[in-house]
C-alpha cells in the first residue's frame, strides 16, 4: 500500500455495513463515509436501534434485513463476529458484491475456506482489514525487510482489551489473541522473513501465546500474543536479526488514523478496477491456515 496522492477520478463505491458494534462506529462506518472513494449506503445490525445510531451521523439507510443491504450497496463491509461473518459473507459474495472483510475470516478453518471458497467461485472483490498493512511506516518496514538475510526474528503484539471494555466480546474472549491478534503477527512476519513452514504453539491463547515459526528460508522467528496483560500502550514490535544491525518496526508511535483513507483508496480502486490487492481472502484463508496449525500443535 502506499500514501495517496492522485484524486479519485470515479464514482464512489456504495458500501453497505453489517454490524453496529463500537468497532463499526469507531471505523467502519466512519471510514467509509469520509470519501471520496466510498460512500456508507446503508447499515444493517441484528440490533435496529444499534444500526440507526451507527448510520444516523452519515445520513445512511438503514437496512430492516441482511436482504436489503444487499439491494442497496454494490460492496459490503463487515464488522461483525468471525462467525456470523462466515454466514454472511458467502451470501453476498454470491449476489456479486465486493467484500471488505475482518480478520480471521471465521472461527475455524473449515468457515474460512467457505468464504474464500465463495470469493473464489463468485468471482468477487476482497479485502481484508488488517490495519497496520496499510500504513506508510509498515509499507517502508516490509520493504526493508525484503532487502535483508534474516536469520531469527522476535516479535510481539500484547494489549489489555480482553480485561474489560468495549472489545472485550464474547468470541474474543472465547478464543484469545491467537484468532484475533494472530492474523496480525503472522502475516507481518510471513510477509518480512518469508513464507511459514511450520508454527508450534505453548501456552494458553486466553492469556498468554508463544508462537515459533520456521520459514522456508531456514529463518526461525518468535511471536509473543496477549491481549489480557496491563500495559499502558498496545505494543505491536517485530525485529528482525542477521548479518546486518537489526531492523525494527514499531507501532508505538504511528498515528492509525493515517490508515483509513489508504484502506478506504485501496479497496474502491480494487473494486473499480476488478482487481484485488495481495490482503484478500486468499490471503485470510493462508493466515487462517497457519492459525489452525498453531492450534493444533
Amino acid at each position: 500500500m502506499t500514501a495517496i496522492s492522485a484524486p479519485w477520478t470515479h464514482r464512489p463505491v456504495e458500501v453497505g455495513l453489517v454490524g453496529a458494534g463500537p468497532w463499526a462506529r469507531a471505523m467502519h462506518a466512519r471510514m467509509l463515509a469520509a470519501g471520496p472513494e466510498t460512500r456508507l449506503a446503508a447499515v444493517w445490525a441484528r440490533r435496529p436501534e444499534a444500526a440507526q445510531e451507527t448510520a444516523a451521523p452519515y445520513g445512511a439507510h438503514v437496512a430492516a434485513s441482511f436482504s436489503e443491504l444487499l439491494d442497496r450497496c454494490e460492496a459490503v463491509a463487515f464488522a461483525v463476529p468471525p462467525a456470523v461473518q462466515a454466514d454472511l459473507a458467502p451470501l453476498a459474495a454470491r449476489q456479486g458484491k465486493a467484500l471488505l472483510l475482518e480478520k480471521p475470516l471465521g472461527p475455524d478453518l473449515p468457515a474460512a475456506q467457505r468464504v474464500a471458497d465463495a470469493v473464489a467461485d463468485a468471482g468477487v472483490v476482497s479485502q481484508l482489514v488488517l490495519t497496520k498493512r496499510y500504513h506508510p511506516v509498515t509499507d517502508a518496514f516490509l520493504d526493508a525487510a525484503r532487502t535483508r538475510e534474516v536469520t531469527g526474528a522476535r516479535s510481539c503484539y500484547l494489549h489489555g482489551a480482553f480485561l474489560g471494555g468495549d472489545f472485550a466480546t464474547g468470541w474474543r474472549l472465547e478464543h484469545g489473541a491467537l484468532l484475533d491478534l494472530g492474523p496480525h503477527l503472522l502475516d507481518l512476519l510471513d510477509t518480512a522473513i518469508g513464507p511459514i513452514t511450520g508454527i508450534r504453539r505453548t501456552g494458553d491463547p486466553r492469556r498468554w501465546i508463544e508462537l515459533s515459526c520456521e520459514h522456508e528460508n531456514g529463518a526461525v522467528s518468535q511471536a509473543t500474543l496477549s491481549g489480557s496483560v496491563a500495559v499502558p500502550r498496545t505494543l505491536t514490535r517485530v525485529e528482525l536479526f542477521g548479518p546486518e544491525a537489526p531492523l525494527t518496526y514499531d507501532t508505538a508511535d504511528i498515528d492509525h488514523e493515517e490508515c483509513w483513507p489508504i484502506l478506504r483508496r485501496a479497496f474502491a480502486t480494487a473494486v473499480r478496477t476488478n482487481r484485488p490487492t495481495a490482503l484478500d481472502a486468499a490471503r485470510g484463508l493462508y493466515l487462517q491456515r497457519l492459525i489452525d496449525q498453531a492450534a493444533r500443535s
